[in-house]
């Protein structure tokens, strides 16, 4: 926690960078898929992205939670992107790029899927528990689409490679 910020000040700013993270990311993700590299969406998703996971880490330590977890991988990813970004062109970088970055996507996603159902609502009564239908259809709609882009996102990384090679 910063000292003289509120928890509601904290939670204020977590949600709106998430959201903006969230946002981007559905731009720079599927543009990445379709071969066409954003470089200011790219970079907005995830420095963003990564001031979602910075901003959890402020909240009170409770323990190690599936938050506290997703937050680590989250980061984890993000540093992938980091290390790949400027050999992205080289295939293995590309890759793990284009992996990475579609993996701190899905994380937010996932999250704003979780939230959702326990904060909106008109849906909380659809999934009080997080295990009924609604939920898992949401979840594994989710994790699907993200599977798509990641491929789609490699395979245009090992397109533009060969293209670069011609």
């Amino acid at each position: 926690m910063i000292p003289g910020l509120s928890i509601e000040t904290l939670l204020t700013v977590h949600v709106a960078v998430s959201l903006i993270g969230i946002a981007t990311g559905l731009v720079a993700m599927p543009a990445l898929a379709a071969g066409r590299w954003l470089v200011g969406w790219q970079t907005a998703f995830l420095i963003t992205t990564a001031l979602t996971s910075v901003t959890g880490f402020l909240f009170p330590f409770s323990g190690v939670t599936p938050a506290f977890l997703f937050g680590v991988i989250s980061m984890v990813a993000l540093a992938v992107t980091a290390a790949t970004w400027p050999f992205r062109a080289q295939r293995a970088a590309g890759i793990a790029y284009a992996v990475a970055a579609t993996l701190a996507l899905y994380l937010n996603l996932f999250v704003l899927i979780v939230q959702s159902f326990q904060k909106v609502p008109a849906l909380q009564p659809l999934a009080p528990t997080q295990s009924e239908p609604p939920f898992v259809i949401a979840q594994t709609i989710l994790l699907i689409a993200a599977l798509a882009v990641g491929t789609l996102a490699v395979r245009a990384t090992r397109r533009r490679e060969s293209n670069a090679a011609a």
